[in-house]
């Protein structure tokens, strides 16, 4: 069948998602596990900004980024996640062609304002411990605003350039993706026509997306490394590095799995593992940082108790 399609060129209409376990007996285990890890994510990320909105000492730069971030989460595995369990309900693989191309434009855009706001997050750690006294006036709200802003349209231009470039292409057999969601190197191995292009456009742009990024943030911290270095009080030594130890965590777990998801173009044989990196990517690590952010962060926790129980921490 798959040779009479590029045959007579035949354009495919849809895609088969062969999902994360393609034994029957398993989907139900699958299922239960993945449901219940997006109450815990949702939930938790939900939770996180309601804290941050409810609670006035964490009306901050930092954490209005964070509460950003917490909704990016929430929305990342909402694209992913359900449109899996529904598939697992109906026992229905398939996927049409607008369809798969949506999932991955909504999924890039997300993505992408990820990397920028980890990135403001960065800068925002550089000026509170290296510039502190012109913070407040050079990480103003406007400033927070604008950032945000420029995150999302930064985004928007990556994930639709991908899009249009992916939907230039010709797909006429094979059709079968083996992961549980559409993304670019899987839909590259399908095409019937030439990916050069495309894989030029995703090491470009990723370099744009992901390595300027990763620079400013290793740059950024860096001066905050020798300002720590000069700071004379243990103390105050340990409060500048707990604000930076979980925002160092998740931008690790982030730009780990992206370099490891993308910068391997054409190796069939790992395609069991980019499953496993795509559930850390748009499963774990969503559903990880509502507890990185407030393990060791007694204002969040104390806003967190007072959301969920209706007490207050006492002073």
């Amino acid at each position: 069948m798959e040779p009479e399609s590029r045959a007579n060129g035949t354009a495919i209409t849809e895609f088969i998602l062969l999902g994360l376990v393609e034994t029957p007996g398993l989907r139900p285990v699958i299922f239960v596990l993945f449901f219940f890890a997006y109450l815990v994510t949702v939930g938790g990320n939900i939770s996180i900004l309601a804290a941050i909105l409810v609670e006035s000492k964490l009306h901050t730069p930092m954490y209005f980024f964070l509460g950003n971030l917490s909704a990016l989460d929430v929305g990342c595995i909402t694209v992913t996640v359900p449109s899996m369990l529904g598939r697992l309900l109906s026992h229905k693989c398939t996927v049409s062609y607008g369809a798969c191309l949506t999932q991955l434009f909504f999924f890039h855009q997300l993505a992408g304002v990820d990397c920028f706001l980890l990135t403001a997050m960065a800068y925002d750690r550089f000026l509170a411990i290296c510039q502190p006294l012109t913070y407040s006036t050079r990480m103003s709200q406007m400033v927070q605003r604008i950032l945000v802003v420029v995150s999302w349209a930064c985004a928007f231009t990556n994930a639709l350039t991908h899009t249009v470039a992916i939907s230039t292409l010709t797909f006429c057999g094979p059709n079968m993706i083996n992961h549980f969601y559409c993304d670019l190197p899987q839909l590259f191995q399908l095409s019937c026509s030439s990916t050069q292009l495309n894989e030029l456009l995703l090491f470009g742009l990723g370099i744009l997306m992901a390595g300027v990024p990763v620079i400013l943030i290793v740059t950024s911290y860096i001066h905050v490394a020798v300002a720590v270095l000069q700071i004379r009080s243990p103390e105050g030594r340990k409060k500048a590095v707990s604000t930076c130890g979980s925002h160092l965590t998740v931008v690790g777990i982030f730009y780990g799995t992206g370099v490891f998801s993308y910068m391997r173009l054409g190796s069939v044989e790992a395609s069991d593992k980019d499953k496993g990196i795509g559930i850390l990517n748009t499963v774990i690590s969503p559903m990880l940082n509502p507890l990185i952010y407030s393990l060791r962060n007694p204002d969040v926790q104390g806003a967190l108790r007072w959301v969920l129980t209706g007490k207050r921490r006492l002073a």
